[in-house]
């Protein structure tokens, strides 16, 4: 396995090579995809040259520079890169064509691999915007269910806080590094979202947000959950882009109905001409996912026989899987999958072993 070192070396090289290609890049499609009878790259020029790089001793040494300084910078800030690959690294964001080779995480990762609804919307939200994300984000927390958005001006503040007021949990994920919170006026948000949940980004402590970086993130955004539902969306909103990420991932897309006199809710009114789930309270919510019993997702235990299940079936005791293989024995993609396995989990079904594997719970 490679060092937490050359992993964000990697991570570091991706995020300029993404800049100059375009999205959708990921070198780690290459790195952890050896041929038959082929070991995995354990060093970071043979990472590198399987990423496509022209790699050199000088360019490794370099990265490997800018990589230990990124991880001094974040101890000291108390953030905790957690790498592709490893056992804390969310599940369902794993899944997706292009998930960050590093996240950077400041509060509990644990939160980021539990059952999450994004909540976003307009910056610049009206009254009537501002109270539907607060009151659908307290709601859904209070069922169980982590709030994930991007910390921005407008609905996203609106369903951190509704999520806290509930004293529930949620994630923010940033278009900068943890350490660099935009907007400023933030800050004792990012604070208690760090205490209640996770601020996390793929970009390195001191990052600063860049508008370039807001479109990319988006894709984590909806990548860490479920379903996302949209609150007050322009034509041209950026809340648009994060449902576009989440239908192409596969996860559920959702929208709350607005005034039709306004051009605010244009781009939410879109979604659902094209076939999004109309949200009107969490209870729509939870039954668009499937999980409209709130003792699954308050994580007690299972008892008696285990349900028909398809994935259960495919798991023999004893046994630990990773998601390849559960696909290959049950015939669901990995975005199907995984949402399942969550929910198999969380009713004390399956358990998560190291290494990103499942195993059926004794």
């Amino acid at each position: 396995m490679p060092s937490l070192t050359d992993t964000v070396a990697l991570s570091l090289w991706s995020l300029a090579a993404r800049r100059r290609q375009g999205p959708p890049f990921h070198p780690l499609l290459a790195t952890s995809a050896p041929r038959a009878g082929d070991d995995p790259p354990d060093s970071l020029p043979a990472m590198l040259e399987c990423a496509g790089a022209c790699a050199s001793e000088s360019l490794a040494r370099d990265l490997r520079e800018q990589a230990q300084a990124a991880l001094e910078r974040a101890r000291a800030a108390g953030i905790d890169p957690v790498p592709w690959g490893d056992a804390r690294y969310p599940p369902l964001l794993a899944a997706i064509p292009d998930p960050p080779v590093v996240l950077w995480t400041k509060g509990d990762a644990g939160c980021l691999a539990r059952p999450a609804v994004a909540v976003v919307g307009s910056r610049a939200a009206s009254e009537y915007g501002l109270e539907a994300a607060s009151r659908l984000a307290g709601e859904l927390a209070g069922a169980g269910m982590v709030i994930v958005s991007g910390l921005a001006r407008g609905v996203d503040s609106a369903a951190h806080r509704g999520a806290l007021g509930a004293d529930g949990l949620t994630v923010a994920v940033l278009g900068s590094g943890v350490d660099v919170i935009y907007p400023a006026e933030h800050a004792s948000l990012a604070t208690a979202i760090a205490l209640h949940g996770a601020v996390v980004s793929e970009y390195p402590p001191g990052t600063p947000p860049l508008p370039q970086y807001f479109p990319l993130r988006n894709r984590i955004i909806s990548g860490l959950c479920l379903g996302v539902v949209v609150i007050e969306a322009a034509e041209r909103s950026g809340s648009l882009i994060t449902a576009n990420c989440a239908s192409d991932q596969g996860r559920e897309v959702m929208a709350v109905p607005g005034n039709i006199l306004s051009g605010r809710f244009r781009g939410s009114h879109a979604l659902l001409r094209d076939g999004a789930a109309v949200v009107d309270e969490a209870s729509d919510v939870l039954a668009e996912l499937g999980r409209s019993s709130l003792q699954a997702l308050s994580g007690k235990g299972a008892g008696g026989e285990p349900p028909p299940d398809p994935v259960l079936a495919a798991m023999a005791a004893g046994e630990a899987y990773d998601l390849d293989a559960l696909a290959l024995g049950t015939g669901l993609a990995p975005p199907a999958l995984l949402p399942r396995l969550l929910d198999l989990e969380l009713r004390g079904w399956v358990r998560r072993v190291g290494g990103g594997r499942f195993m059926r719970a004794r």
